[in-house]
């Protein structure tokens, strides 16, 4: 039998009682989740960043929840993201032929996220957007927020809810545009260029 050292804090290891959860690393991420698009679609784009820390390090253990409506601006209402074989209950993933608007990503080691999906079209006198939850460890309330991709400049300027949101702050909601389809937006969960989050009644 081993014994442990409990006669000073540090040579005790910590167990989950020690840190803040909640842990989100089991069972909810699934393979795939970044693969929104279907597959070969010509209008794929890749969204991509890190989520941070109040003090602009990386959380490796933190996942977003994506959501966005197809090119024509219309909300995806098709079942498929999580299929289950209904003779084993084993996990069968998308079709790859259906898209629902919808995924899940882990963040990497480095705090790193991307997703594939299909560049949204506008909605009413909203600019394209995706809209985003954030979980992560230490945030007993998950974080709401969009992603606006660059481009129309008009439909931005436009846009009711960013007409709200004071002028300096605006940027942390329009996603970078790196070209070849592929944008960053990094999460900033606090501190300077903290992402402007949203509150839904």
């Amino acid at each position: 039998m081993t014994k442990i050292d409990t006669s000073s804090p540090e040579s005790v290891l910590p167990t989950p009682s020690h840190t803040v959860g909640p842990f989100y690393g089991y069972a909810l991420p699934f393979r795939g989740g970044e693969e929104i698009a279907p597959l070969g679609h010509p209008d794929t784009i890749t969204v991509h960043g890190y989520i941070l820390d109040g003090e602009g390090k990386p959380l490796p253990d933190a996942f977003v929840e994506l959501w966005g409506a197809d090119p024509d601006g219309n909300v995806p209402t098709t079942d498929g993201s999580i299929r289950r074989d209904p003779a084993t209950g084993g996990y069968l993933g998308r079709n790859g032929v259906e898209f629902t608007g919808w995924g899940r990503i882990q963040t990497d080691a480095n705090g790193h996220w991307y997703a594939r999906t299909l560049r949204p079209g506008a909605r009413g006198q909203s600019a394209p957007y995706l809209s985003v939850c954030v979980f992560a460890r230490g945030l007993l309330v998950h974080l709401f927020t969009r992603i606006y991709l660059p481009g129309d400049e008009a439909a931005l300027a436009a846009d009711p809810l960013l007409g709200q949101v004071d002028e300096d702050r605006r940027g942390t909601l329009i996603a970078v545009d790196e070209g070849n389809g592929t944008y960053r937006f990094d999460i900033r969960l606090q501190g300077e260029d903290e992402t402007v989050f949203l509150e839904f009644r």
